[in-house]
Protein backbone atom coordinates (compact mmCIF):
# COMPACT_ATOMS: atom_id res chain seq x y z
CA UNK A 1 0.00 0.00 0.00
CA UNK A 2 1.11 3.60 -0.83
CA UNK A 3 1.74 6.25 2.30
CA UNK A 4 1.77 9.45 1.29
CA UNK A 5 3.83 12.20 -0.68
CA UNK A 6 7.45 13.12 2.01
CA UNK A 7 7.78 16.91 2.92
CA UNK A 8 10.99 17.94 2.02
CA UNK A 9 13.69 17.18 4.92
CA UNK A 10 17.40 18.36 4.77
CA UNK A 11 20.36 17.95 7.35
CA UNK A 12 21.15 20.29 9.34
CA UNK A 13 24.34 22.25 8.84
CA UNK A 14 27.46 20.50 9.06
CA UNK A 15 29.43 21.18 12.68
CA UNK A 16 25.80 20.98 14.82
CA UNK A 17 26.55 18.48 17.62
CA UNK A 18 22.94 16.50 18.21
CA UNK A 19 23.74 14.54 21.70
CA UNK A 20 21.91 10.98 22.08
CA UNK A 21 18.72 10.86 22.24
CA UNK A 22 17.11 9.57 25.30
CA UNK A 23 13.43 8.20 25.25
CA UNK A 24 11.58 7.17 28.07
CA UNK A 25 10.91 3.50 27.93
CA UNK A 26 8.02 2.30 28.98
CA UNK A 27 8.98 -1.09 29.91
CA UNK A 28 11.69 0.46 32.29
CA UNK A 29 9.25 3.18 33.06
CA UNK A 30 12.87 5.06 33.09
CA UNK A 31 14.45 7.70 30.27
CA UNK A 32 16.94 5.50 28.66
CA UNK A 33 19.53 7.11 25.69
CA UNK A 34 19.20 5.23 22.55
CA UNK A 35 22.11 2.73 21.52
CA UNK A 36 23.92 4.65 18.49
CA UNK A 37 23.66 3.02 15.37
CA UNK A 38 23.90 3.92 11.67
CA UNK A 39 20.52 1.97 11.30
CA UNK A 40 17.00 2.17 13.43
CA UNK A 41 14.06 -0.08 13.07
CA UNK A 42 10.88 1.81 13.81
CA UNK A 43 7.28 0.19 14.03
CA UNK A 44 4.30 2.48 14.52
CA UNK A 45 0.90 0.55 15.13
CA UNK A 46 -1.20 2.26 12.51
CA UNK A 47 -5.02 3.15 12.30
CA UNK A 48 -8.02 1.19 12.21
CA UNK A 49 -9.37 3.42 9.25
CA UNK A 50 -13.52 3.33 10.00
CA UNK A 51 -12.86 7.30 10.80
CA UNK A 52 -11.21 10.48 9.93
CA UNK A 53 -8.03 11.36 11.72
CA UNK A 54 -8.54 12.94 15.18
CA UNK A 55 -5.97 14.60 17.00
CA UNK A 56 -4.95 11.86 19.70
CA UNK A 57 -4.01 10.41 16.34
CA UNK A 58 -2.08 13.10 15.21
CA UNK A 59 -0.32 13.97 18.35
CA UNK A 60 0.80 9.47 18.34
CA UNK A 61 2.34 10.25 14.98
CA UNK A 62 3.56 13.68 15.61
CA UNK A 63 5.85 11.90 18.56
CA UNK A 64 7.27 9.61 16.40
CA UNK A 65 7.49 11.69 13.27
CA UNK A 66 10.44 13.33 16.16
CA UNK A 67 12.06 11.22 16.46
CA UNK A 68 12.15 9.69 12.98
CA UNK A 69 13.63 13.73 12.39
CA UNK A 70 15.81 13.96 15.30
CA UNK A 71 17.85 10.07 14.54
CA UNK A 72 18.07 11.11 10.74
CA UNK A 73 19.41 14.49 11.59
CA UNK A 74 21.98 12.44 13.47
CA UNK A 75 22.84 10.89 9.98
CA UNK A 76 21.69 7.52 10.64
CA UNK A 77 19.56 6.05 8.66
CA UNK A 78 15.47 5.07 10.03
CA UNK A 79 13.80 2.09 8.65
CA UNK A 80 10.18 2.98 9.74
CA UNK A 81 6.95 0.89 9.33
CA UNK A 82 3.47 1.40 9.91
CA UNK A 83 1.02 -0.75 9.73
CA UNK A 84 -2.92 -0.05 8.99
CA UNK A 85 -5.69 -2.43 10.24
CA UNK A 86 -7.67 -2.32 7.47
CA UNK A 87 -10.23 -5.51 8.06
CA UNK A 88 -11.14 -5.52 11.74
CA UNK A 89 -14.72 -5.16 14.04
CA UNK A 90 -14.91 -1.67 14.55
CA UNK A 91 -14.17 -1.38 11.00
CA UNK A 92 -17.28 -3.86 9.86
CA UNK A 93 -19.54 -2.32 12.49
CA UNK A 94 -19.18 1.31 11.56
CA UNK A 95 -19.24 0.19 7.44
CA UNK A 96 -22.89 -1.97 8.44
CA UNK A 97 -24.14 0.87 10.24
CA UNK A 98 -23.80 3.50 7.83
CA UNK A 99 -24.68 0.75 5.04
CA UNK A 100 -21.46 1.11 3.40
CA UNK A 101 -19.55 -1.65 1.79
CA UNK A 102 -16.33 -1.78 4.08
CA UNK A 103 -13.80 -1.89 1.66
CA UNK A 104 -15.02 1.43 0.40
CA UNK A 105 -15.30 2.79 3.91
CA UNK A 106 -11.64 1.64 4.59
CA UNK A 107 -10.23 3.49 1.16
CA UNK A 108 -11.71 6.25 1.99
CA UNK A 109 -10.57 7.19 5.54
CA UNK A 110 -7.36 6.01 4.17
CA UNK A 111 -6.87 8.30 1.97
CA UNK A 112 -8.10 11.05 4.71
CA UNK A 113 -5.17 10.41 7.02
CA UNK A 114 -2.88 10.30 4.14
CA UNK A 115 -4.09 13.96 2.97
CA UNK A 116 -3.85 14.87 6.61
CA UNK A 117 -0.53 13.03 7.41
CA UNK A 118 0.92 15.39 4.32
CA UNK A 119 -0.73 18.54 6.14
CA UNK A 120 0.99 18.11 8.96
CA UNK A 121 4.09 17.27 7.76
CA UNK A 122 4.31 13.86 9.02
CA UNK A 123 7.99 11.50 7.27
CA UNK A 124 6.26 9.38 5.61
CA UNK A 125 7.11 5.21 6.44
CA UNK A 126 9.14 3.16 4.28
CA UNK A 127 6.70 0.19 4.50
CA UNK A 128 3.24 1.09 4.75
CA UNK A 129 1.25 -2.15 5.01
CA UNK A 130 -1.86 -3.13 5.08
CA UNK A 131 -3.43 -5.93 6.99
CA UNK A 132 -5.56 -7.69 4.02
CA UNK A 133 -2.25 -7.32 2.01
CA UNK A 134 -0.29 -9.67 5.11
CA UNK A 135 -2.76 -12.21 5.22
CA UNK A 136 0.03 -14.66 3.68
CA UNK A 137 2.67 -13.70 5.81
CA UNK A 138 0.05 -13.51 9.20
CA UNK A 139 -0.53 -16.92 8.23
CA UNK A 140 3.23 -18.03 8.12
CA UNK A 141 3.92 -16.84 11.51
CA UNK A 142 0.65 -18.94 12.96
CA UNK A 143 2.44 -21.59 11.39
CA UNK A 144 5.52 -20.96 13.55
CA UNK A 145 3.35 -20.28 16.78
CA UNK A 146 1.78 -23.81 16.05
CA UNK A 147 5.69 -25.67 15.71
CA UNK A 148 6.18 -23.47 18.82
CA UNK A 149 3.86 -25.13 20.71
CA UNK A 150 2.04 -21.81 21.51
CA UNK A 151 -1.17 -22.01 19.58
CA UNK A 152 -4.56 -24.28 20.29
CA UNK A 153 -8.15 -24.09 18.84
CA UNK A 154 -11.53 -23.29 19.58
CA UNK A 155 -13.90 -24.32 17.44
CA UNK A 156 -11.94 -23.16 14.53
CA UNK A 157 -10.42 -20.09 15.87
CA UNK A 158 -6.76 -19.80 16.84
CA UNK A 159 -5.95 -18.59 20.30
CA UNK A 160 -2.36 -17.84 21.78
CA UNK A 161 -0.84 -19.05 24.78
CA UNK A 162 0.50 -15.17 26.20
CA UNK A 163 2.07 -16.63 29.34
CA UNK A 164 4.30 -18.68 27.25
CA UNK A 165 5.98 -15.60 27.64
CA UNK A 166 7.59 -15.51 31.39
CA UNK A 167 7.69 -11.59 30.04
CA UNK A 168 3.92 -11.32 29.76
CA UNK A 169 2.70 -8.62 31.60
CA UNK A 170 6.16 -6.81 32.34
CA UNK A 171 5.70 -4.01 30.00
CA UNK A 172 2.73 -2.94 31.15
CA UNK A 173 3.56 -3.28 34.96
CA UNK A 174 -0.32 -4.82 35.40
CA UNK A 175 -1.57 -7.64 37.39
CA UNK A 176 -3.52 -10.38 36.36
CA UNK A 177 -6.80 -9.29 37.38
CA UNK A 178 -6.22 -5.76 36.13
CA UNK A 179 -5.56 -6.89 32.62
CA UNK A 180 -8.45 -8.92 32.35
CA UNK A 181 -10.47 -5.96 33.04
CA UNK A 182 -8.73 -4.09 30.70
CA UNK A 183 -8.70 -7.33 28.34
CA UNK A 184 -12.32 -7.40 28.72
CA UNK A 185 -13.04 -3.59 27.56
CA UNK A 186 -11.01 -3.94 24.59
CA UNK A 187 -12.43 -7.13 23.02
CA UNK A 188 -10.46 -9.41 24.39
CA UNK A 189 -13.21 -11.76 25.98
CA UNK A 190 -11.30 -13.08 28.83
CA UNK A 191 -14.27 -15.12 29.98
CA UNK A 192 -14.91 -17.10 26.71
CA UNK A 193 -15.57 -20.64 27.25
CA UNK A 194 -12.24 -23.02 26.11
CA UNK A 195 -9.55 -20.58 26.99
CA UNK A 196 -7.21 -22.20 28.38
CA UNK A 197 -6.20 -18.57 30.01
CA UNK A 198 -8.61 -15.57 29.99
CA UNK A 199 -5.45 -13.58 28.67
CA UNK A 200 -4.79 -15.61 25.38
CA UNK A 201 -5.64 -13.54 21.98
CA UNK A 202 -7.21 -14.40 19.25
CA UNK A 203 -4.63 -14.92 15.99
CA UNK A 204 -7.10 -16.06 13.49
CA UNK A 205 -10.52 -16.00 13.40
CA UNK A 206 -12.67 -18.26 11.25
CA UNK A 207 -15.21 -16.38 8.91
CA UNK A 208 -18.36 -15.12 10.34
CA UNK A 209 -21.44 -15.40 8.52
CA UNK A 210 -22.12 -12.10 6.53
CA UNK A 211 -18.22 -11.42 7.28
CA UNK A 212 -15.30 -11.57 4.77
CA UNK A 213 -12.78 -14.45 4.90
CA UNK A 214 -9.51 -15.35 3.37
CA UNK A 215 -8.18 -18.66 2.14
CA UNK A 216 -5.23 -20.22 4.59
CA UNK A 217 -4.28 -23.49 6.11
CA UNK A 218 -5.88 -22.48 9.02
CA UNK A 219 -9.06 -22.25 7.07
CA UNK A 220 -11.06 -19.18 5.57
CA UNK A 221 -10.87 -16.68 8.11
CA UNK A 222 -8.95 -13.37 9.07
CA UNK A 223 -5.96 -12.01 11.51
CA UNK A 224 -6.57 -11.34 15.22
CA UNK A 225 -5.31 -7.91 15.82
CA UNK A 226 -1.85 -8.15 17.46
CA UNK A 227 -0.54 -11.06 15.23
CA UNK A 228 -1.23 -8.53 12.28
CA UNK A 229 1.43 -5.77 13.76
CA UNK A 230 3.98 -8.79 15.02
CA UNK A 231 3.93 -10.16 11.76
CA UNK A 232 4.41 -7.26 9.48
CA UNK A 233 7.07 -5.79 12.07
CA UNK A 234 8.82 -8.82 11.91
CA UNK A 235 8.92 -9.15 8.03
CA UNK A 236 9.45 -5.46 6.91
CA UNK A 237 12.00 -4.43 9.59
CA UNK A 238 14.10 -7.30 8.83
CA UNK A 239 15.56 -7.46 12.79
CA UNK A 240 19.48 -7.77 12.63
CA UNK A 241 20.29 -11.70 13.94
CA UNK A 242 23.57 -9.72 16.22
CA UNK A 243 20.93 -7.53 17.69
CA UNK A 244 19.79 -8.34 21.21
CA UNK A 245 16.15 -7.46 20.26
CA UNK A 246 14.16 -7.68 17.19
CA UNK A 247 13.90 -3.71 16.56
CA UNK A 248 14.90 -0.36 17.72
CA UNK A 249 11.66 0.72 19.06
CA UNK A 250 8.05 0.16 19.08
CA UNK A 251 5.56 3.18 19.40
CA UNK A 252 2.15 4.18 19.57
CA UNK A 253 -0.41 5.78 21.99
CA UNK A 254 -0.32 5.12 25.22
CA UNK A 255 -4.16 2.97 25.32
CA UNK A 256 -1.83 0.31 23.30
CA UNK A 257 -0.10 -0.34 26.04
CA UNK A 258 -2.11 -3.22 26.82
CA UNK A 259 -3.38 -5.58 25.52
CA UNK A 260 -2.05 -4.75 22.09
CA UNK A 261 1.58 -4.02 22.32
CA UNK A 262 2.14 -6.64 25.37
CA UNK A 263 0.74 -9.09 23.33
CA UNK A 264 2.54 -8.57 20.54
CA UNK A 265 5.74 -8.62 22.52
CA UNK A 266 4.88 -11.86 23.46
CA UNK A 267 4.22 -13.37 20.59
CA UNK A 268 7.34 -12.16 18.84
CA UNK A 269 9.30 -13.69 22.17
CA UNK A 270 7.87 -17.16 21.09
CA UNK A 271 8.81 -16.60 16.98
CA UNK A 272 12.14 -15.33 17.93
CA UNK A 273 13.59 -15.73 21.16
CA UNK A 274 14.07 -12.42 21.77
CA UNK A 275 12.25 -9.02 22.95
CA UNK A 276 10.41 -7.32 20.25
CA UNK A 277 12.07 -3.81 21.01
CA UNK A 278 14.39 -2.44 22.59
CA UNK A 279 12.46 1.03 23.80
CA UNK A 280 8.84 0.86 23.78
CA UNK A 281 7.87 4.17 23.62
CA UNK A 282 3.78 5.61 24.02
CA UNK A 283 2.24 8.98 23.50
CA UNK A 284 -0.22 10.11 25.85
CA UNK A 285 -3.75 10.99 25.23
CA UNK A 286 -5.63 13.82 24.22
CA UNK A 287 -8.91 15.12 25.74
CA UNK A 288 -11.17 17.96 24.74
CA UNK A 289 -12.58 20.65 26.95
CA UNK A 290 -11.76 18.51 30.11
CA UNK A 291 -13.31 15.25 28.77
CA UNK A 292 -11.95 12.14 27.40
CA UNK A 293 -11.98 12.29 23.32
CA UNK A 294 -13.06 9.02 22.18
CA UNK A 295 -15.28 8.05 19.62
CA UNK A 296 -18.29 7.05 22.05
CA UNK A 297 -18.13 10.56 23.46
CA UNK A 298 -18.83 12.00 20.17
CA UNK A 299 -16.34 14.69 20.74
CA UNK A 300 -13.11 14.00 18.59
CA UNK A 301 -12.16 16.96 16.89
CA UNK A 302 -10.48 15.88 13.07
CA UNK A 303 -7.66 17.46 11.31
CA UNK A 304 -9.00 17.45 8.56
CA UNK A 305 -12.09 19.00 9.40
CA UNK A 306 -9.78 22.17 11.35
CA UNK A 307 -7.57 22.65 7.71
CA UNK A 308 -11.10 22.70 5.98
CA UNK A 309 -11.98 25.70 8.24
CA UNK A 310 -8.78 27.67 7.12
CA UNK A 311 -6.72 26.69 10.16
CA UNK A 312 -2.59 26.02 9.26
CA UNK A 313 -1.38 23.22 9.58
CA UNK A 314 1.24 24.48 11.33
CA UNK A 315 -0.76 25.99 13.73
CA UNK A 316 -2.43 22.43 14.41
CA UNK A 317 1.41 20.74 15.01
CA UNK A 318 2.13 23.55 17.08
CA UNK A 319 -0.18 23.38 19.44
CA UNK A 320 0.36 19.47 19.37
CA UNK A 321 3.73 20.60 20.47
CA UNK A 322 2.97 22.60 23.12
CA UNK A 323 3.06 20.08 26.36
CA UNK A 324 5.26 17.02 26.55
CA UNK A 325 4.41 13.66 24.43
CA UNK A 326 3.72 11.67 27.86
CA UNK A 327 1.15 13.81 29.40
CA UNK A 328 -2.01 13.66 28.83
CA UNK A 329 -3.75 16.69 27.81
CA UNK A 330 -6.80 18.55 26.82
CA UNK A 331 -7.82 20.45 23.15
CA UNK A 332 -9.03 23.41 23.15
CA UNK A 333 -10.01 26.39 20.87
CA UNK A 334 -7.73 28.59 23.51
CA UNK A 335 -4.85 25.58 22.72
CA UNK A 336 -5.37 26.38 19.24
CA UNK A 337 -5.70 30.45 19.35
CA UNK A 338 -2.06 30.44 21.57
CA UNK A 339 -0.13 27.93 19.14
CA UNK A 340 -1.92 30.41 16.29
CA UNK A 341 -0.29 33.09 18.04
CA UNK A 342 2.79 31.82 19.02
CA UNK A 343 3.46 30.85 15.01
CA UNK A 344 2.11 34.20 13.48
CA UNK A 345 5.12 35.96 16.41
CA UNK A 346 8.02 33.45 15.09
CA UNK A 347 7.58 33.86 11.42
CA UNK A 348 7.31 38.10 12.27
CA UNK A 349 10.50 37.60 13.81
CA UNK A 350 12.09 36.07 10.97
CA UNK A 351 10.72 38.47 8.54
CA UNK A 352 11.96 41.42 10.31
CA UNK A 353 15.39 39.76 10.69
CA UNK A 354 17.03 38.16 14.15
CA UNK A 355 19.02 38.36 16.87
CA UNK A 356 22.16 35.65 16.13
CA UNK A 357 20.57 32.39 16.94
CA UNK A 358 23.41 30.23 17.82
CA UNK A 359 22.15 29.28 21.83
CA UNK A 360 18.81 29.41 20.76
CA UNK A 361 19.75 26.57 18.61
CA UNK A 362 21.74 24.66 21.20
CA UNK A 363 18.74 25.28 23.81
CA UNK A 364 16.09 23.55 20.87
CA UNK A 365 18.53 20.59 20.11
CA UNK A 366 19.79 19.69 23.87
CA UNK A 367 15.13 20.09 24.57
CA UNK A 368 14.56 17.51 21.91
CA UNK A 369 17.27 14.96 22.80
CA UNK A 370 16.05 14.75 26.46
CA UNK A 371 12.97 12.96 25.77
CA UNK A 372 11.43 15.24 23.43
CA UNK A 373 11.23 18.07 25.78
CA UNK A 374 9.12 19.81 23.34
CA UNK A 375 8.07 22.87 25.70
CA UNK A 376 11.45 24.05 26.53
CA UNK A 377 12.19 23.41 23.18
CA UNK A 378 9.34 26.22 22.12
CA UNK A 379 10.15 28.23 24.78
CA UNK A 380 13.84 28.92 23.73
CA UNK A 381 12.39 30.22 20.31
CA UNK A 382 9.86 32.07 22.33
CA UNK A 383 12.42 34.32 24.16
CA UNK A 384 14.24 34.45 20.72
CA UNK A 385 11.52 35.99 19.03
CA UNK A 386 10.67 38.74 21.75
CA UNK A 387 14.70 39.36 21.75
CA UNK A 388 14.31 39.97 18.09
CA UNK A 389 11.36 42.15 18.37
CA UNK A 390 13.16 44.05 20.98
CA UNK A 391 16.47 45.24 18.77
CA UNK A 392 17.23 46.35 15.14
CA UNK A 393 20.45 44.45 15.18
CA UNK A 394 20.46 41.59 12.44
CA UNK A 395 21.55 38.28 13.17
CA UNK A 396 21.88 35.18 10.28
CA UNK A 397 18.77 32.99 11.80
CA UNK A 398 18.65 30.63 8.87
CA UNK A 399 20.22 28.46 10.81
CA UNK A 400 17.60 28.14 13.31
CA UNK A 401 15.13 28.49 10.42
CA UNK A 402 16.42 25.29 9.30
CA UNK A 403 16.28 23.69 12.86
CA UNK A 404 13.16 24.53 13.14
CA UNK A 405 12.20 23.18 10.22
CA UNK A 406 14.18 19.59 10.29
CA UNK A 407 13.82 18.77 13.59
CA UNK A 408 10.40 20.44 14.66
CA UNK A 409 8.88 20.09 11.05
CA UNK A 410 7.51 23.54 11.09
CA UNK A 411 7.64 25.61 7.90
CA UNK A 412 8.01 29.48 9.22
Amino acid sequence: MNSWPSPAFSALKAGLTLPTLQLTNTKSNSVEALQIKNLYRMYVCGITPYDATHLGHAATYLTFDLINRYLQATGAKVSYVQNITDIDDPLLERAQRDGQDWKELATSQIDLFRGDMFDLRILPPEHYIGAVESIDLVSASITELISANTIYTIDKDYYFRNYSSSEFGRLSHLNESEMAEIFSQRGGNPTLAGKENPLDCLVWMSQRPGEPGWDSVHGIGRPGWHIECTAIALKYLQPDSSDASCIDIQGGGSDLIFPHHEMCASQARALTGKELASTYVHSAMIGLDGEKMSKSKGNLVFVSTLVKSGVDPMAIRLALLSQHYRLDRMWSSDVLDAATLRLNTWRRAFVSGGRNCETTIDAVIRALSNDLDTPTALAAIDRWAEESSETEVEGNDEDLRQVIDTLLGIVI
